[in-house]
């Protein structure tokens, strides 16, 4: 038998975001579609059997963690517990080594394979960050494509949301200035 999914709507600056757990951890975090309706469709073709609940401690501590950073509070998200069942390996150690780049800053996609020990894999990381499950949690929007452009986002609003994401943390280039 499945362990038990669950889902949560909490409100933040940019929308109504979901997040989906189970035992193990956070399985998803939803960030807003173009409206409710479209955001709860996402969330029920990436996790058919998740039924909405009342958070747990540990989901309501990663809630409230999440509102921060999004209201713009340098909040790091590395404590939160991820459920990575059934995510491929290397994807594994392209979110844990993304989960170490802070709020306000960033990194290339070739920088982030060059940190995994993958010189030349920059694409794969890129693959796999377009795959990221935890958006924000796992921050694949601090990741740029090469001379600090945007390259993809693959959550709703693409390269708008991410833009957005970077400028809510007044994101930095290494030890440049702000992005914006």
């Amino acid at each position: 038998m499945a362990a038990a999914t669950h889902y949560a709507w909490f409100d933040t600056p940019i929308g109504a975001c979901a997040i989906v757990w189970g035992e193990a951890g956070v399985r998803g975090l939803m960030l807003p579609g173009a409206d409710r309706a479209r955001t709860l469709a996402s969330l029920r073709r990436r996790h058919p059997q998740a039924c909405e609940a009342a958070p747990t401690a540990a989901i309501a501590t990663a809630i409230i963690r999440l509102q921060a950073l999004l209201d713009g509070q340098p909040e790091g998200l590395e404590e939160i517990a991820l459920d990575m069942d059934g995510v491929p390996e290397f994807h594994r150690r392209v979110y844990e080594a993304a989960r170490r780049i802070g709020p306000g800053r960033t990194c290339t996609y070739g920088e982030l394979a060059e940190a995994l020990g993958e010189p030349g894999a920059a694409r794969s990381v890129g693959q796999a960050l377009g795959a990221n499950p935890f958006a924000i949690i796992v921050p694949c929007h601090r990741v740029l494509a090469a001379g600090g452009r945007s390259g993809g986002f693959s959550a709703p609003g693409g390269v708008d949301t991410k833009r957005r994401l970077l400028e809510i943390e007044q994101a930095r280039i290494g030890n440049e200035p702000t992005l914006f």
